[in-house]
């Protein structure tokens, strides 16, 4: 990359603008019109988010300081400088979170006959059903730890609830602590006998009303909730590692140990105990955030959203359009006469998984390769490779082991495909293999032909029904030319040149990007009409934003999708004015990467499986491929339009670096896009 051609005012800071995304989630939450188990759900999915940026994002910055780095993020401020940063921005989300829980979510919640009670609020038959639950069913589960000369402060899991304690006896002469793990293997919430409504009591307030069980002798001066975030990124030596499937389960069992970055706590704890686990934990005073309400929300999805007998706090049911084939017709004979463009969860992501079933059980079907990031617990995708390879088929699954979080499920079905026979590759050294490509090989009546299915998300039978994706079918020679080439690069030694229509990376991704912008910015300049559509999870990349602003100065219009991170800041006088961001946060999880581009008016468009970030253009292996032929190029143009019309759940990036929420000027029509894809009739392939 070249030098920087922009200052640092220019940009947003990439972990501020994450934020700004995360309390988009959090509006979600507050807004009136969702249902309250919808809101419910928003409020935990923040929280789950927040878990996630503390231990990768804010674990990395402290790295930085802890490594002495002084250089600075894109826009201009320090690692100590970011730190201070999210610490006051986190502190006012999380109170709006649990304000929004306590005031709202939790009276709501009450009104439709499900409560939340503490351990001050039982009645008499509650509190000998508790009672006898706790000395049946957690009495026994219970570890207490004491810290003293003799027995040293205990290893705390990474995010498990504890209590802690400080305990007091005659012959002290300052008070012990003590912590006692809540246990994992129970359910977070105990059902009470209420008569009609549903009544719940956390775990935590049940073990703290007990609690003097099991420090018999001692005097409990206070007991608190406690739960602590670690650094859970892995750090491998890719050079190093003779074996690299041995090395991440080794990193793995590491993760639960990595150092501390955040420590959550009940509001009302002694200052005396905080201080015993900041100490003991090696946090800064800022580190710990004071908790009003129950610590970690996941038990608002885990054990409340799942109630029978709600739907109607919920949404609507949406059954998602199947793809109809004639009578007699395969997906095969469909694939070959015509492309297919998927839009899921709105068209269904079965054909996906029935393609790779039909390729498993099909006998005229020699082999299929097929690259898997994510994958659900249970995936019937990998069950049918699995099927294909025990029935003599020539299987290849390129099965990526650093895929964040994901790594202990893809490694147990690694070892379960090569078991079956499948030729299972774990990922490319230095490179996360993020591509979205499964090739199938048919032996037919004039010949072998490929049929290439081609996505911008994960092969992921259970986030397909949350998180918009496209998906594309095609038997096009020249695409399927290109698949074959990539995988032998993958799975060999081969370096193919530039290929005809598949652009990857870290190969030519970036500089087809760029060419592509810079085109636009070319005919900006010459008097022609010029625009880029680009809709995508995550802008960061410093030199892609800067062929964009030379794009707007150039005249070119520009309007951006941008879901999460936008480190670009539209709106700028002479740099961004022709630029503006919008980002929809709504009951789906927009995830889809759609590019266009007016091309002197061919209107190109392309899907992909990046992000522009330096990770997918530098150190992922990624695909972008055209949507060639005009019926289905028009579906996405569509598409674009019309979401940049959605002024429900859509927000526009500000040049400060906030996002406003939209609404319908004066007479203008309300327009909610993703409730517009749900009610659209099918336009599947032809």
């Amino acid at each position: 990359m070249s030098a920087k051609r922009y200052p640092p005012e220019n940009f947003i800071g990439r972990e501020l603008s994450w934020l700004e995304f995360n309390q988009r989630v959090i509006d979600e939450a507050v807004t009136p019109a969702n249902p309250v188990f919808e809101r419910m759900k928003f409020l935990a999915i923040a929280g789950s988010n927040l878990d996630e940026f503390f231990m990768i994002r804010v674990a990395s910055i402290w790295d930085q300081i802890d490594a002495g780095y002084t250089g600075t993020d894109a826009a201009g401020m320090s690692p100590q400088e970011q730190i201070a940063a999210i610490t006051a921005r986190v502190r006012v989300m999380m109170r709006t979170m649990y304000d929004v829980l306590r005031k709202q979510i939790l009276p709501e919640l009450a009104e439709t006959g499900v409560r939340l009670i503490d351990k001050d609020h039982l009645t008499g038959v509650q509190a000998a059903y508790l009672d006898a639950y706790f000395e049946a069913n957690i009495y026994p589960v219970l570890t207490p730890m004491a810290v003293d000369a003799t027995r040293p402060f205990p290893l705390i899991y990474n995010r498990s609830l504890n209590l802690g304690l400080l305990l007091e006896s005659e012959d002290d002469d300052a008070p012990t602590f003590a912590t006692v793990q809540v246990p994992s293997g129970l359910d977070r919430l105990i059902r009470l006998p209420s008569g009609d409504d549903i009544v719940f009591i956390p775990l935590e307030e049940a073990i703290t009303r007990d609690i003097h069980k099991l420090f018999v002798g001692q005097r409990v001066l206070c007991c608190h909730p406690y739960r602590i975030t670690r650094n859970a990124d892995l750090s491998i030596d890719e050079d190093d590692a003779v074996d690299l499937l041995l090395e991440i389960e080794k990193q793995l069992k590491q993760r639960r140990w990595g150092s501390a970055v955040r420590l959550e706590i009940d509001h009302r704890a002694d200052p005396r105990l905080v201080k015993v686990l900041e100490d003991a934990l090696e946090l800064e005073a800022g580190d710990a955030y004071p908790i009003n309400g129950p610590i970690n929300l996941d038990f608002l999805t885990k054990q409340i959203y799942s109630l029978p007998g709600f739907e109607a706090c919920k949404y609507p049911p949406y059954r998602p359009r199947l793809l109809a084939l004639e009578d007699g017709e395969t997906l095969f004979d469909r694939i070959r006469h015509t492309d297919v463009m998927l839009y899921h969860p709105y068209d269904s992501f079965d054909p996906i998984v029935h393609f790779i079933r039909l390729a498993a059980h099909d006998k005229q079907v020699l082999a299929i390769k097929q690259t898997l990031y994510r994958v659900s617990g249970d995936s019937p995708i990998v069950q049918a490779l699995m099927e294909a390879a025990d029935a003599g088929k020539q299987v290849t699954v390129l099965l990526e082991l650093k895929a964040r979080f994901d790594e202990e499920n893809n490694i147990h079905w690694g070892r379960r495909l090569e078991r079956v026979g499948a030729h299972v590759i774990y990922g490319m050294p230095k490179l996360k293999t993020h591509s979205k490509i499964a090739l199938v090989v048919r032996k037919e009546e004039d010949g072998i032909r490929r049929y290439l299915h081609l996505g911008t998300g994960n092969y992921n039978d259970v986030t397909a029904k949350i998180y918009t994706d496209h998906g594309f079918l095609t038997t096009d020679p020249t695409l399927c030319d290109d698949a074959s080439a990539f995988f032998n690069m993958l799975t060999g030694l081969s370096h193919p040149p530039k290929l005809k229509k598949l652009i990857f990376a870290p190969n030519h991704l970036r500089k087809e990007l760029l060419q592509r912008i810079d085109r636009e910015a070319e005919n900006a300049r010459a008097g022609r009409k010029a625009e880029i559509l680009a809709k995508m999870n995550s802008l960061v990349d410093e030199e892609v934003i800067e062929h964009l602003y030379d794009a707007s100065r150039a005249g070119v219009t520009i309007h951006l999708m941008v879901r999460g991170i936008c480190c670009l800041r539209p709106g700028i006088r002479d740099v961004s004015e022709n630029i503006q961001v919008r980002s929809i946060v709504g009951r789906y999880l927009e995830h889809s990467r759609i590019f266009c581009f007016y091309a002197d008016g061919r209107r190109e468009a392309y899907l992909s499986s990046a992000d522009w970030m330096p990770r997918n253009l530098d150190r992922r292996v990624e695909l972008m491929f055209p949507i060639e032929k005009p019926a289905l190029r028009d579906r996405l143009y569509d598409l674009m339009a019309l979401q940049w019309s959605d002024n429900q759940k859509s927000c526009e990036l500000t040049e400060s670096g906030t996002y406003e929420r939209r609404a319908p000027a004066d007479g203008e029509a309300a327009v909610n896009s993703q409730e517009a894809c749900m009610a659209a009739p099918s336009r599947q392939g032809r």
